[in-house]
């Protein structure tokens, strides 16, 4: 598993601007950020990236161990992938999907029936995983309509779920955080008991303690089901609520049960779709096909924007009429963009030719290995792995401990962006056993200082 891509530590020549930091905190209002940390926690300016590296102007590197947001999954600048950008620039940046298509739209749209489970297909595209929900939630509320079941219009979710933060991605989100200042905008939804296992009783496994709320779920479905459109959930692992992982035993009851009672299920697969959780879709591991899957992220390898909802053969003929009015109209300027499209062939074509599912899992044997010293760590509780997806809650009394560890890890050459007091790691899958190493005996010095 080992490449050339080592030398650690190293850094490279300081480069460019050494005033973009200030530049940028005048001119640019920063996601998810409070913009007056920055007075005292400079941003950090990057300049290049090659391979799991990112490189600031002070000639500092860094191991993307998170994947820019989970979206990189085979490196920053990736030879094969920048060739099909290439390639596609000499031929096509852009045309409106609405009257028109083109060679890699179609392409990709094939390629991902023949991937994701059952018979979906029928590709919506969008830009960002908040879209491909909205995109969801409005198809499964319109198609109820079409077929007569004019009630249903509600959704519900899983306690701690996160789907975006657009207006109705928003409300079947439920992290305070994001939510409780909008409420006022947005739709009632019921969030149901999440099959987090962190939440099982004592001695109850977490299959056990899956099929316990899945039973939560089918009494309240019984009593409302006839104004419920859909469920929506993230497969496997809640991302935002701190990467809780839950057995897929809940996954195929959902199933049965919103088949039972006429409800739809939506798969949140935007983060841990392409591999993420050990599978190539995290519903494989329950055996299930979901009404509609959202995917977004790793779908163009963390190139461009770019996201997709695929959905059954029943839900798209519901809107194939003779009547515009009939149809789907929602739109994005950007939908099916080539040069996103084509970058997620080339992402595609990666896994094909290299087995990387495969590949992965014995990294993940190799990394889990590697982080026993992390397991028996006194201050770490709940440490859990799910393909290439790793994370544990750190005990501490540091009431600004995101932040800390987040400058500790960057010392450290590391990119490690905490949720609350849970440290996770989601590394691209070009990461080697020298990086692995680096990464968690890195981890575990840093640990020490708490």
């Amino acid at each position: 598993m080992s490449n050339t891509n080592s030398g650690i530590p190293q850094s490279s020549p300081p480069l460019h601007d050494k005033n973009l930091p200030e530049r940028s905190q005048k001119a640019v209002w920063h996601p998810c950020t409070q913009m007056k940390q920055h007075e005292d926690l400079p941003l950090i300016s990057i300049v290049r990236g090659q391979g799991v590296w990112l490189y600031d102007s002070d000639g500092n590197r860094y191991i993307d161990a998170i994947s820019s947001w989970w979206v990189n999954l085979f490196g920053h600048c990736h030879p094969y992938i920048n060739s099909a950008l290439n390639d596609q620039l000499s031929k096509l940046e852009h045309v409106m999907l609405a009257g028109f298509t083109h060679e890699p739209v179609v392409l990709l749209s094939e390629r991902l029936s023949k991937l994701t489970p059952g018979n979906l297909g029928h590709c919506f595209y969008a830009s960002d995983g908040a879209s491909a929900t909205e995109i969801a939630l409005k198809m499964s509320f319109h198609y109820w309509q079409q077929c007569g079941l004019t009630k249903k219009i509600d959704f519900i979710s899983l306690q701690n779920g996160y789907h975006g933060e657009t207006l109705g991605a928003l409300s079947v989100t439920d992290v305070a955080l994001f939510k409780q200042t909008y409420a006022p905008l947005l739709r009632h939804t019921q969030h149901m008991p999440s099959p987090d296992w962190r939440n099982a009783s004592q001695g109850e496994s977490p299959k056990d303690y899956a099929l316990r709320v899945a039973n939560e779920l089918e009494n309240y479905l019984a009593e409302h089901y006839e104004h419920i459109a859909a469920l929506i959930l993230e497969p496997l692992i809640q991302g935002a609520a701190g990467m809780a992982m839950y057995h897929p035993a809940y996954l195929k009851r959902a199933r049965e049960i919103c088949d039972k009672y006429q409800v739809h299920l939506i798969a949140d697969e935007i983060a841990v779709g392409f591999g993420r959780t050990g599978t190539m879709f995290a519903c494989e591991q329950a055996s299930i096909t979901p009404d509609f899957l959202c995917l977004s992220k790793g779908l163009s390898g963390g190139y461009l924007p770019l996201s997709v909802v695929l959905t059954t053969p029943n839900v798209f003929q519901a809107f194939y009429h003779d009547k515009t009015s009939q149809a789907f109209l929602h739109s994005h300027s950007h939908t099916g963009n080539a040069l996103a499209c084509r970058a997620a062939l080339a992402t595609l074509d990666l896994f094909e030719q290299n087995n990387i599912i495969e590949t992965n899992r014995a990294k993940a044997n190799y990394l889990n290995q590697l982080s026993q010293p992390l397991q028996s760590h006194p201050k770490v509780k709940n440490f859990r792995n799910c393909g290439m997806i790793w994370a544990f809650e750190v005990i501490t009394d540091d009431t600004d401990f995101t932040n800390t560890f987040f400058k500790r890890a960057l010392d450290k050459q590391l990119l490690l962006r905490p949720l609350g007091n849970t440290v996770y790691f989601m590394p691209p899958y070009i990461i080697n056993e020298e990086e692995m190493t680096w990464l968690v005996k890195s981890v575990v010095h840093i640990l020490d200082t708490f």
